[in-house]
């Protein structure tokens, strides 16, 4: 689930994370976070600039590997946040 903001600012697009306990143990949680934190950084040059992006991490995220979970950012970013 992603949120977005955007505004007229010129700052480089901001990222955020919800990963919440029904997701796993902190082990999970935090593995989930460093993948959506490695998507998130490959897909900054598709953000427009001054965007605040939020995702929620889902309990599905858990047992998702890396690549369906690229697919899922991107989609939702060129959803919401393209530039």
């Amino acid at each position: 689930m992603t949120y977005v903001v955007t505004s007229d600012d010129e700052r480089p697009a901001r990222f955020g994370f919800i990963v919440s306990k029904q997701v796993g143990s902190a082990v999970v949680r935090n593995t989930v976070r460093r993948r959506l934190k490695a998507v998130c950084s490959e897909a900054l040059v598709g953000v427009r600039h001054g965007s605040d992006v939020v995702i929620r991490a889902l309990p599905s995220a858990a047992t998702a590997d890396f690549g369906e979970l690229r697919d899922e950012v991107e989609r939702c970013l060129a959803r919401r946040a393209a530039a």
